[in-house]
């Protein structure tokens, strides 16, 4: 099979659309190596028609409608604009995949039934590129009875797999965790919130996209009872497997949990770090006492939740992917690319015992262009 794939991808965070362009060379060996990654941004007015659609609202099925059609578009710009920076044509690559934009993830004990929903059209990404597309990778799992979600920890165990215990946390706006187990086993779950409300709390209060370094937490303390109001959410507590999104941890939750409390904003943020560093600590605690942590996605930057993080995992040895060839930064827009070569090489792309899907499966589907 030919080697060069497009990876799509848009998360929690809402900031860009991460495009990326791989090539995985050798079939028997799974080294891909990115050619070319850009950050395509999201204006404004589309990042708040995404966020309005992610709670219950008026109109929701016009809105979803006409936003699948123009996350289609914005997609498959991203998509030419990644090509044209790599001097590449579209004919050379053999599929893009598009993980799209969540707007509503439902998981089983959530509501009768269960449901996820990613918006980005994909017969728009492939009429606009070119080039075939593969979308829709969640619910072939959800059919099974998974969760749709964490999905990256296949793709984890393809490229990071060592003989010790090894851990991969991808700091989204979510945070999920891979296990990676000395026996060959894979374990996973969405541990809680990654950056989505630390970005929410420094927008609110200093107009800034996010906390850079993390500067602005650092300049303030956790405080322990808003932590314990925070950290006794059910969530946190509850078995795997399971996921979660902005419909449990979103800015309700937190405003409940300051109620009756006066705390400077900076205090917030700070304990807003702190939950994600312990949220994280937890899950990894209770997989081993020791091993190496790799962490991705854009909390991987902020040097102040990774200081958090290594004082609560004294035994472990935390750097990022980097370590092993694969940017931090582009990390789960490769694994898309990879999904969407899984999906044409007939081959399964989940993990039963993260997800909880009653076995492995094919996932997506396939839009010719």
């Amino acid at each position: 099979m030919p080697s060069l794939f497009i990876g799509l991808m848009s998360g929690t965070s809402v900031d860009s659309i991460d495009a990326v362009l791989v090539d995985f060379g050798d079939e028997d060996k799974m080294k891909p190596r990115i050619l070319a990654a850009i950050g395509h941004p999201i204006h404004a007015a589309l990042r708040d028609a995404i966020l309005a659609l992610c709670a219950p609202g008026p109109s929701e099925l016009d809105r979803a409608g006409q936003l699948d059609r123009q996350l289609g578009q914005i997609f498959a710009e991203a998509a030419n604009l990644l090509l044209a920076r790599a001097g590449v044509e579209a004919n050379a690559v053999t599929a893009i995949g598009s993980h799209g934009q969540t707007v509503r993830h439902r998981p089983p004990g959530t509501v009768t039934s269960p449901f996820t929903l990613q918006l980005g059209d994909p017969n728009t990404i492939a009429a606009l590129t070119g080039i075939s597309t593969v979308a829709d990778f969640r619910r072939r799992d959800m059919a099974l009875g998974g969760q749709g979600a964490p999905l990256m920890s296949a793709f984890h165990r393809a490229v990071f797999s060592t003989g010790t215990n090894r851990a991969v946390v991808n700091i989204g706006g979510i945070a999920n965790i891979t296990e990676l187990a000395t026996n060959g086993s894979v374990y996973g779950y969405d541990t809680g919130p990654g950056n989505a409300l630390l970005d929410y709390w420094v927008g609110l209060h200093r107009d800034q996209p996010f906390d850079r370094d993390g500067a602005w937490a650092a300049s303030g303390r956790a405080n322990p009872e808003l932590l314990n109001r925070l950290m006794s959410t059910p969530y946190f507590a509850a078995e795997p497997p399971k996921s979660t999104g902005r419909e449990t941890f979103n800015a309700s939750w937190l405003e409940q949990a300051l109620a009756g409390l006066e705390l400077t904003p900076a205090d917030v943020q700070a304990t807003l770090s702190e939950v994600t560093a312990a949220s994280i600590a937890e899950a990894v605690h209770l997989f081993a006492d020791g091993g190496e942590l790799l962490v991705c996605g854009g909390g991987a930057k902020n040097k102040n939740l990774l200081s958090r993080l290594q004082r609560r995992l004294p035994t472990w040895s935390i750097s990022n992917t980097n370590t092993y060839g694969i940017d931090a930064d582009w990390l789960e827009a490769v694994g898309f690319a990879w999904l969407a070569r899984q999906t044409l090489l007939g081959l399964p792309g989940n993990c039963p015992g993260v997800t909880g899907a009653r076995k492995e499966a094919v996932l997506g589907a396939i839009y010719p262009p």
